[in-house]
């Protein structure tokens, strides 16, 4: 297993939520990467933000464990679920409320409502 390797699965085990990201929650570096962060922001999501601008075998090592070519990835208990398409649709029809729900991470359940009322 290569460090990259070892470095990822170490991040999602240990971390609820975690997203592989260009930039930092606080500071997104890409419009596919500032939205899913806006949206587990908005959603007052605790998670793990990984800037795969700062290491480029992370930026490569991410797609391969994956088998993802793009970036944002976003995992919830260790189990990728998707990118930046993947997680507005979740987003948009209460999807992603549920995988938070039934894996025991809090979320703001009215922020959430919030981004379906203005989005629909």
């Amino acid at each position: 297993m290569t460090d990259a390797n070892t470095k990822i699965k170490s991040t999602v085990t240990d971390n609820d939520v975690v997203l592989f990201m260009k930039g930092t929650k606080e500071m997104p570096q890409c419009g596919f990467s500032s939205r899913v962060a806006g949206v587990l922001n908005y959603m007052q999501i605790d998670y793990a933000d990984v800037n795969v601008l700062a290491d480029e075998e992370l930026r490569q090592g991410i797609k391969d464990y994956s088998d993802w070519p793009t970036i944002p990835q976003l995992y919830v208990k260790g189990e990728f679920v998707g990118g930046c398409d993947i997680i507005t649709e979740m987003t948009l029809s209460g999807e992603l409320d549920t995988l938070f729900a039934e894996n025991g991470v809090a979320f703001d359940k009215e922020a959430a409502d919030k981004i379906r009322e203005a989005n629909g």
